[in-house]
């Protein structure tokens, strides 16, 4: 066997092993005021409206109405990712407002979600018996995350491994690439 094939199989596969890592969603950013948050909109709403803002966050509730969906996040700060960190202090509430049919069951409580959107002002609403105003902004791009599955990583695992076959002139050597999910 030539021992070139092994090497050139591994860089190979590499790239393709390295990508299946890379599932981080695209946001279009341009534009997206970085100070805002939902805190900052409620405070002063007319100097936020028209703005562009990228928040995320667990989600509270789903409500689908005539023409839209209506989801209620508990937003936390986003990691370069733009993945909501629960493990800080919530920044506040909002409602994102989505045209079209977003199904709740998909949409459920405890589901993490980014979103870029447009500030359209504050709404309130009740949050138990006590009055809450919440941010608003209407949905462009809305990314759900999956579900967490218990494992702090990617999901997906891969490894590179290299062994020799003993010693003499009989003596073979391999490398070897799995993946798992």
């Amino acid at each position: 066997m030539n021992t070139r094939t092994p090497i050139t199989v591994l860089l190979v596969l590499l790239p393709l092993l390295l990508s299946a890592c890379a599932s981080a969603p695209k946001f279009n950013t341009a534009g997206v005021d970085p100070y805002l948050s939902p805190q900052s909109v409620v405070a002063s709403p007319q100097t936020a409206t028209g703005k562009s803002v990228q928040w995320g966050g667990t989600i509270l509730g789903t409500t689908n109405l005539q023409d839209s969906t209506r989801i209620e996040v508990l937003a936390y700060p986003l990691d370069s990712k733009a993945k909501p960190k629960s493990d800080a202090s919530p920044l506040g509430r909002f409602f994102l407002e989505q045209h079209g049919f977003l199904d709740p069951a998909t949409y459920k409580q405890g589901r993490q979600l980014s979103v870029v959107g447009t500030v359209t002002g504050t709404r309130n609403s009740m949050v138990g018996e006590a009055s809450y105003d919440h941010a608003v902004i209407d949905a462009r791009q809305t990314y759900l995350w999956p579900e967490d599955s218990g494992y702090g990583g990617t999901g997906v695992t891969f490894g590179i491994g290299g062994g020799s076959g003993g010693w003499g002139s009989g003596s073979s050597w391999g490398i070897g690439v799995g993946t798992g999910f």
